[in-house]
């Protein structure tokens, strides 16, 4: 059915459409997406000072630890450890949801427990077929299906039945449990997993970002789902982000904590209750409350932001944003953690208005300026590495399908092509792309946590030479390297084998290496190690793209409008920056949307909508 939005004809009928008929997304309100005091001047204190800029970065993170202990001691948290602890005893599955950076969390979450299993598997043969059923006890249901984990699908995120029919579709048992998650609590997509739990009688949690009265009081989609009594809501604001409304921050961070603490705690209690002591203690982890690990968090925070960080932070910040200036790209090489890697690196596309990834039918799109690639994999088996084991979860929907969702007129005549052979056609593996070095200057950047395995040892041996063979036709060769302080606390010293040769191994082979230490209790899933990635790359991506000029203070200057969600954000940023009332932007941004249509596509994907009507509205005005 065609919405008055879509029978709009011009920008100004567009934009009144949009005030007067889409206010459930008009979320200027919420926590998450004001601006945070602390980084008000970020872009221009990044442009004299980058380290200081860093750390006003990390500093917002000082919000987490009380909201993360709070809720580790709530009842919430106990029902949500308990019911996925019954979900994996009684053979159920535990579905994670969620959209955008939540999706891409939601990912995570499952592939982490699939190589948890993978690896504890080679460890204990004989624990082999458990390990398999334990894997195969997580899913994750990211709005758009995987290929969203690339590129965000255009407007799926607006739609209540488009996460209603994923869900189903992914199939849901009688055992089962959901852990929804929406940083700001209002995304359609995910509460129609919700709604879809719920009808079919399993628990179903939700966890995101914004105060509950608030989202009941402004959303009525929102309202519905936190008043409903089957579903257990667990409230984690923390306050605006580091960057306003970019809540793949601060917003994902604890919640990566809370869902991965509750999912560990559940599955060390399995495991306790199956394997033998000698048989636990061979898997190597530590065993640690969510108290405890909240207090080891507080650590890694501590260590993270030390001066030697912060130095390193800042010369990298330099690094990539004279690569960037001077019209170069960035390669990515992956081993332990690629889709941290590959999370951080996509999403600075729709957050900053950068070239999105490129697959290998896109030819006429300008090439992406950061990319990540698996030297050890072929493209299909890197994407299966990559997700855990498992091949790619995409939508192959019909346009009967859209038509019953109620979905766009776009989308009923032109189903989007996000199917499983069209994210194979992204080149992230071991084939040569000659796109990466046809410019000057380009980097091939080795990025590797160091966890506590011996990454340096003989068995790194095959992914170093496959990352040497990789990197012959770049200019310059980069290790980024997360070094786990605990690890290394430990080692045996020069010739051990693990992180402590990293700077003598790569000095020999050439790198410029910079350096990061942090200490990263093991467990299950490695939580600890994704965080401690995660603060490294989020901050120094976002410090990197406001040296480059898309900041405006702690405002996402060139933030991208491909949903709803993301045109009122434009909007405000529009009346933020240009000092016009909502209307006034908000048919600034219709206009630039219209004209951009017309543009070539290498200048469409480089320009914000936001940033092109700042800049028409700021000449009208002079």
């Amino acid at each position: 059915m065609e919405t008055s939005f879509e029978r709009a004809a011009t920008p100004l009928e567009k934009a009144e459409d949009f005030i007067q008929n889409e206010t459930q997304f008009h979320l200027g309100a919420l926590t998450t997406e004001r601006s945070h005091p602390k980084t008000r001047t970020l872009s221009q204190t990044l442009e004299t000072d980058v380290a200081a800029g860093m750390r006003q970065l990390f500093s917002v993170d000082d919000d987490i630890p009380p909201v993360l202990k709070k809720t580790i001691a709530s009842p919430e948290f106990a029902a949500l450890e308990t019911a996925i602890y019954k979900a994996l005893s009684a053979g159920g599955r535990v579905s994670f949801s969620g959209c955008g950076a939540t999706g891409r969390l939601s990912i995570l979450l499952d592939a982490a427990n699939k190589k948890f299993c993978r690896t504890s598997a080679e460890k204990l043969p004989n624990r082999a077929e458990f390990f398999r059923t334990l894997a195969a006890q997580t899913n994750a249901v990211m709005t758009g299906g995987d290929f969203a984990l690339i590129r965000s699908v255009e407007s799926f995120e607006d739609f209540i039945s488009f996460g209603r029919k994923q869900f189903e579709q992914a199939g849901i048992g009688p055992n089962d449990v959901l852990v929804a998650i929406s940083e700001g609590g209002e995304t359609s997509s995910v509460i129609g997993t919700i709604f879809a739990a719920v009808d079919a009688g399993i628990p179903a949690f939700f966890l995101f970002n914004n105060p509950s009265d608030l989202m009941a009081s402004r959303v009525e989609r929102s309202r519905q789902v936190i008043e409903d009594e089957r579903v257990t809501v667990v409230n984690l604001t923390t306050g605006p982000m580091a960057i306003a409304g970019s809540t793949r921050m601060q917003a994902t961070t604890i919640e990566l904590l809370v869902a991965g603490f509750a999912f560990e705690t559940a599955v060390t209690k399995r495991l306790k209750e199956t394997l033998t002591a000698d048989e636990f203690a061979a898997l190597g982890f530590e065993e640690k409350s969510p108290t405890e690990k909240a207090e080891a968090f507080d650590a890694l925070l501590e260590a993270i932001r030390s001066n030697a960080n912060v130095e390193t932070a800042a010369s990298y910040v330099e690094f990539e944003t004279d690569v960037y200036r001077r019209g170069g790209r960035i390669t990515y090489f992956a081993r332990d953690y690629e889709l941290d890697i590959f999370t951080d690196t996509t999403e600075r596309s729709p957050t900053f208005k950068i070239p999105p990834f490129r697959s290998l039918d896109e030819t006429e799109a300008p090439a992406p300026w950061a990319f990540v690639k698996d030297p050890l994999r072929s493209a299909k088996d890197a994407w299966i590495w990559l997700l855990g084991g498992v091949e790619p979860r995409c939508l192959e929907w019909t346009p009967d399908d859209y038509r019953a969702m109620g979905g766009t007129s776009a989308q009923i005549l032109d189903p989007p092509k996000i199917g499983r052979a069209a994210v194979y056609r992204f080149p992230i593996g071991n084939e040569a792309d000659p796109s990466r070095t046809e410019v000057s200057p380009n980097a091939a950047v080795a990025v590797l946590a160091d966890a506590g395995t011996q990454i340096w040892g003989d068995a790194a041996d095959e992914w170093f030479a496959a990352y040497e063979k990789g990197a012959e036709p770049f200019e310059q060769k980069i290790a980024f390297l997360v070094e786990n302080t605990l690890a290394a606390s430990a080692c045996a010293g020069t010739g051990c084998g693990c992180s402590c040769d990293v700077e003598k191994r790569k000095t020999v082979e050439g790198a410029r290496v910079f350096k990061f230490k942090a200490p990263m209790v093991a467990t299950p899933l490695d939580v600890f190690a994704h965080i401690a990635l995660k603060l490294a790359l989020n901050n120094i991506s976002s410090a990197t793209m406001g040296k480059f000029g898309r900041l405006n203070g702690n405002w996402m200057a060139h933030v991208d409008a491909t949903n709803k969600k993301l045109i009122d954000r434009s909007v405000r940023l529009v009346s933020e920056i240009a000092k016009v009332d909502y209307r006034t932007a908000c048919v600034a941004i219709f206009e630039a949307l219209d004209e951009m249509e017309s543009w070539p596509l290498d200048r469409k994907k480089t320009i914000s909508p936001a940033a092109y009507a700042v800049e028409k509205l700021t000449k009208k005005n002079a």
